[in-house]
């Protein structure tokens, strides 16, 4: 299975997308309408509320939630090493 690329969009367009879903469009709509998958405009639309600035902000607990995950993939990754690296050299002490 090849994986899609992920696509970098600015807040301003996260913004345009938000905004037309909170208008009234449906979000499958606004999604066929930017070219993004539904999933996505769903996801922005429920991490992010629009402050008086007109700025998305991702809510404190998921910030957390998301750097916490990083941490822990990052932690596996260690861990698979050090399992290589002792299989490694006990291999060279017997």
């Amino acid at each position: 299975m090849q994986k899609i690329p992920k696509q970098e969009c600015t807040a301003e367009f996260r913004e345009q997308v938000v905004k037309r879903v909170q208008k009234g469009k449906s979000m499958r709509g606004v999604a066929k309408e930017m070219g993004l998958a539904e999933q996505t405009v769903r996801n922005w639309v429920k991490a992010g509320t629009l402050n008086g600035a007109g700025v998305v902000q991702v809510r404190p607990e998921a910030m957390e939630v998301s750097r916490l995950r990083a941490e822990v993939a990052r932690l596996k990754q260690e861990n698979a090493i050090l399992r290589k690296a002792t299989a490694y050299f006990a291999r060279d002490a017997l």
